[in-house]
């Protein structure tokens, strides 16, 4: 089914009531409510969007893509405006380019992602922080973390770091950066006094990675794991179970997404 014209488009998205990206039946999802949205929109011109990736349910997304698909061409400016206009508010477009290149794959393109997991820890957080950022309850060992973070970067076989893998899934996998920081650039007045983010840049990440990523980097930090058991867990030969830790999902946003030149 051909299209006349074809548009990146970039948005933001709070995912908090949202079950991901992917639509789902009877399910609210962002694909739900952004396709919603552009039927109203681009009223009786037929169109079809194409996500960069999935997003599990609760995450959310400074800088998302998707690829729409439409018979008629699109005036830039009005377009954010109509659909900002009549989006919920959780959802906001940010910029539409349109793609010359009719061989363009959203999600076969090569790519790199940036995925930021924010959090505290110590105490119990102001309920309004659920949305944005997780407080873990237990003390934990910032210093130790950034260590352990570090470990991750490199190409690794990450096949305990990910949810039910199948035999075809390709477990080895490269992470661009892996570092914990502290937190500056999403900030409330009802946010802890300090507060950190762990920054994940790489081509492609399994399901769950980066949540597995900070469960494990958490039990470091709680005294449970050693450095040598994460260096171990990224061993191929290792005998050590599935890791079962798997931090929540509100704390993980999605950066930003940037398409690589062929």
């Amino acid at each position: 089914m051909n299209y006349k014209h074809s548009y990146i488009v970039r948005f933001q998205y709070l995912g908090f009531r949202f079950h991901g990206w992917q639509k789902q039946p009877e399910l609210k999802t962002v694909h739900w409510a952004v396709d919603k949205t552009l039927k109203f929109v681009c009223k009786g011109i037929r169109f079809k969007t194409v996500g960069v990736g999935r997003t599990d349910a609760k995450v959310s997304s400074t800088n998302y893509a998707y690829q729409l698909f439409i018979d008629e061409p699109l005036e830039r400016s009005e377009f954010i405006t109509n659909f900002n206009t009549n989006s919920p508010a959780d959802i906001k477009v940010l910029a539409i380019e349109e793609v010359y290149d009719e061989s363009f794959n959203i999600i076969q393109h090569p790519k790199i992602k940036e995925y930021r997991y924010y959090f505290s820890f110590g105490q119990k957080n102001h309920p309004y922080c659920a949305p944005f950022l997780v407080g873990f309850l237990e003390q934990l060992d910032i210093e130790v973390m950034k260590k352990g973070a570090i470990i991750f970067e490199g190409h690794h076989n990450f096949k305990h770091y990910c949810t039910k893998p199948s035999s075809e899934t390709k477990v080895e996998r490269t992470i661009d950066t892996c570092i914990i920081i502290k937190n500056t650039d999403i900030t409330a007045s009802f946010f802890p006094d300090e507060s950190f983010v762990l920054v994940i840049k790489g081509q492609g990440f399994l399901r769950n990675q980066i949540r597995l990523i900070m469960g494990a980097l958490v039990e470091l930090g709680k005294g449970n794991y050693s450095l040598e058991f994460i260096k171990e867990s990224l061993e191929p030969s290792t005998n050590i179970d599935f890791l079962k830790t798997i931090a929540p999902a509100s704390g993980l946003h999605l950066k930003d997404v940037f398409f690589k030149e062929k």
